[in-house]
């Protein structure tokens, strides 16, 4: 049976969610939907800043894949893993520092 294991609370009701739902003006419905399990007393430039932030780490995630050879590794060990994983991360991060400076000229 799906969704069995979901913590309820002591009344055996489900725990509240939050709805972030995004409707720019002058369209006729909106555009995106949030669900957050974080605290109602959350402000909402926190929320948007979360959900909106999902779209960086997909950004990250994939220019490691792709330009940075994250998912290139044949190692066999652990080690050898984690010092493949830590070059890719250092590389991304060496490339997001070059994006992010002022006075790099943009690549061609």
């Amino acid at each position: 049976m799906a969704n069995k294991d979901i913590p309820r609370n002591p009344d055996g009701s489900l725990p509240a969610r939050l709805l972030l739902v995004e409707w720019p003006a002058g369209e006729s419905e909106p555009t995106d939907y949030w669900i957050t399990n974080l605290p109602a007393e959350t402000p909402l430039r926190e929320l948007v800043r979360l959900a909106k932030i999902r779209w960086r780490i997909e950004h990250d995630y994939r220019e490691l894949n792709t330009g940075l050879g994250l998912k290139h590794f044949e190692g066999r060990s652990f080690f050898g893993w984690h010092r493949h994983v830590t070059l890719a991360a250092l590389a991304q991060a060496f490339c997001t520092e070059l994006r992010l400076d002022p006075k790099v000229p943009a690549p061609a």
